[in-house]
């Protein structure tokens, strides 16, 4: 389960201006970094909650970031521009994998990746009957693991994400105190395998 989050939260935050696809655009030509709080829920397709998860995040574009949980348990997602490493202090495993594929066709492509966002999703306004505007993107690689991706904003804040995965699992992230364009160090992307760690590339 651990793992499957992981996998899931390599896709995260936004901000953009109203009206949709254009605005979601208009992010990438105005936020080079985000930093914000988050809180992560997973449904499975029955839609009852099989985790629940808290922590934060930071992002600097283009393909560096980093998802540090907090609770209820420890784990941390680095993106350093080539690599990404995924590190479960508890089991003292670290798995890493290229940058290329981690993002991928992924959702992450769509915040950490470059602004070619049409060529790997089709985008489409999607209207629903709550208080946020919403953005769906929709894989064109069948084979992504992702079947949407819906943003959904208010006031030119990202306030929530959900990602529909090919088993039919939803998970929802509900970002907070989310800054536009915040300085942040460089030695944040930079992750060094802890000592005695298991270190597993795919």
């Amino acid at each position: 389960m651990k793992k499957f989050l992981l996998s899931l939260t390599l896709a995260m935050p936004l901000m953009t201006h109203a009206e949709g696809v254009e605005r979601l655009k208009a992010f990438f030509q105005n936020t080079n970094s985000i930093r914000a709080h988050f809180h992560q829920t997973v449904l499975d397709n029955q839609g009852r909650k099989i985790q629940e998860v808290d922590g934060t995040m930071q992002l600097q574009r283009p393909g560096k970031f980093r998802w540090d949980y907090n609770k209820p348990y420890v784990q941390q997602i680095v993106g350093d521009g080539e690599k990404v490493w995924l590190f479960d202090p508890e089991l003292n495993q670290v798995t890493v994998r290229s940058l290329g594929k981690a993002l991928g066709t992924s959702p992450a492509a769509l915040l950490a990746g470059n602004k070619e966002m049409e060529k790997n999703f089709v985008l489409k306004d999607e209207g629903r009957q709550d208080d946020l505007e919403w953005v769906l993107a929709t894989p064109k690689d069948k084979e992504s693991g992702f079947e949407q991706v819906f943003l959904g904003f208010k006031n030119d804040v990202l306030q929530e994400m959900e990602l529909h995965d090919s088993f039919g699992h939803m998970t929802i992230i509900e970002f907070s105190k989310l800054e536009r364009n915040p300085k942040l160090a460089q030695q944040l992307f930079k992750f060094i395998p802890p000592a005695g760690a298991d270190v597993v590339k795919e």
